[in-house]
């Protein structure tokens, strides 16, 4: 009978560069965020900056988008087969060459192929998750996921008053220069810091699998982030909504009949799995509205009646408390779920995200009440945000959580994809005319906060659906994964 192999106790590496290890992959999340929000304050003036025009301009965000919801779980599946500290290095140098290429260039398709570079950096954080639960005991490790989770909070929260600072007192190209920077920074840190994690899985990489879901994600995600533009019910929206049934479905389909596959559906479709990725959905679909509605309410002229007429510094700088909120946040989520399960923090987390918004109806005319608002929702994001990866890890196999969390970061991406078109069809449909120009209305704004809000309640409600402690025993007992077996070494040793 064979015997089964040894199970590795993992460490952090010894010395002055252990003890870096959490603050150089927290770094790592905070640069990525960073790197996809320093463009917004850019976008109204490129057109002008690179001759070209706003719907070429809308593709910086747009391919970073595509390119981030693609590579997430590619990444992540090879950083399960080739080393996490490998994949998560190359992942935040393609992001710095990036930023050198959009410091160097006013090209409009230069700009947009860079940034769609720079989408590579979406798998640091759950490349980051699964190396912190390879090295560390799990006494460190929640805590450890949960600061990880709340990174990307952190990062967008600083990335935008620091953008805005910069494009307003230096040139733009000053911004890309301070970001490559920092992208190489990050870089060497990561190498020197971090461990290479020594779980793996072995097998041949899934290409078939990997221009599958390439190819119906661009196809769906395009679709979502486009309708707007070109009609809900155009040819084309339709038409890319179709070929993303079809290709997603002929990929499902070649996913069940490989023997290692991209993405193991098998263990997607377990309920602790498979309502995570549903929750993470939900959640992002409801955090995204808060920055999206709140930049663009703070900044409406005031001759609307309730705007407060805002530069993009100020309001970068009513985002910040949100981001401070998360970071202190985020040992409180490792609390409560070590006390009561990462399903109960997700399910409160998103509950106070619903009440976030309950606050932003009851007064979004000034600004403090605005500000509390939005960072209860941050406050909420900070607790749901570090329960996924929790959940995730507790569920599957320790040779596929760089994959897992990648698709569970995926699902929140397109989530906030779907927000993105909501708000905006939201927005467009109420409308008034300032100074012969049409405004969304107080009550529009209203109307996608309620609409988030519900969608949080659904988030809470689901969390609650997923199984417990009790299920992970049972699933312990049948032999579940590798990730059990091990788990339950360390928790007894």
């Amino acid at each position: 009978m064979e015997q089964p192999a040894p199970i590795a106790q993992p460490t952090v590496r010894p010395g002055l560069r252990g003890r870096f290890t959490i603050p150089v992959l927290a770094f790592g999340g905070i640069l990525m965020a960073v790197m996809q929000t320093v463009v917004v304050p850019l976008l109204p003036d490129l057109p002008r900056l690179t001759h070209s025009s706003p719907g070429a301009v809308s593709w910086t965000v747009t391919a970073t988008l595509l390119s981030g919801a693609v590579l997430t779980p590619v990444l992540g599946r090879a950083g399960d087969m080739y080393g996490k500290r490998r994949v998560l290095t190359s992942a935040l140098l393609l992001m710095t060459v990036g930023s050198v290429m959009c410091a160097l260039s006013s090209d409009i398709a230069v700009l947009i192929t860079a940034r769609a570079l720079q989408g590579a950096a979406a798998s640091v954080v759950p490349l980051s998750i699964s190396i912190l639960r390879d090295e560390l005991p799990p006494e460190r490790r929640g805590s450890a996921v949960a600061l990880m989770s709340s990174t990307v909070g952190i990062g967008a929260a600083l990335g935008l008053p620091l953008a805005a600072l910069v494009v307003q007192y230096y040139d733009w190209h000053t911004m890309f220069w301070l970001t490559s920077a920092l992208g190489a920074v990050g870089v060497s840190a990561v190498w020197w810091a971090v461990k290479e994690s020594p779980v793996r899985e072995p097998g041949r990489f899934d290409v078939a699998g990997t221009l599958g879901l390439a190819a119906g994600l661009v196809c769906l995600l395009l679709g979502v982030s486009q309708g707007g533009q070109w009609g809900w019910t155009s040819a084309r929206i339709l038409g890319l909504f179709a070929a993303a049934v079809a290709v997603l479905a002929l990929w499902w389909w070649q996913q069940l009949r490989t023997e290692r596959p991209l993405v193991d559906l098998r263990l997607v479709s377990r309920p602790r799995v498979g309502l995570s990725h549903v929750a993470a959905l939900l959640t992002g679909f409801a955090f995204y509205a808060n920055s999206l509605v709140t930049a663009q309410l703070v900044q409406a002229p005031k001759a609307t009646g309730y705007g407060l007429g805002l530069s993009i510094v100020e309001t970068g700088l009513c985002l910040l408390p949100g981001g401070v909120t998360m970071l202190l946040f985020s040992p409180l989520s490792a609390r409560i779920s070590a006390a009561r399960g990462p399903r109960v923090t997700l399910a409160i987390g998103a509950a106070v995200i619903a009440c976030g918004y309950a606050l932003r109806i009851a007064d979004s005319r000034d600004l403090w009440m605005i500000i509390l608002g939005a960072t209860v929702v941050a406050t909420g994001t900070t607790l749901a945000y570090s329960a996924l990866p929790t959940l995730i890890l507790r569920a599957v196999p320790a040779e596929q959580t760089a994959s897992a969390n990648g698709v569970n970061v995926l699902m929140r991406t397109i989530g906030q994809a779907t927000s993105s078109a909501a708000v905006a069809a939201v927005l467009i449909h109420h409308t008034s005319p300032v100074g012969g120009v049409p405004v969304p209305t107080l009550h529009g704004y209203l109307l996608a906060f309620t609409v988030a809000g519900i969608v949080a309640l659904v988030a809470s409600a689901t969390a609650l659906t997923i199984p417990g402690d009790a299920g992970r025993r049972g699933s312990r007992r049948a032999g579940s994964g590798t990730l059990d077996a091990r788990d339950e070494a360390l928790e007894g040793a």
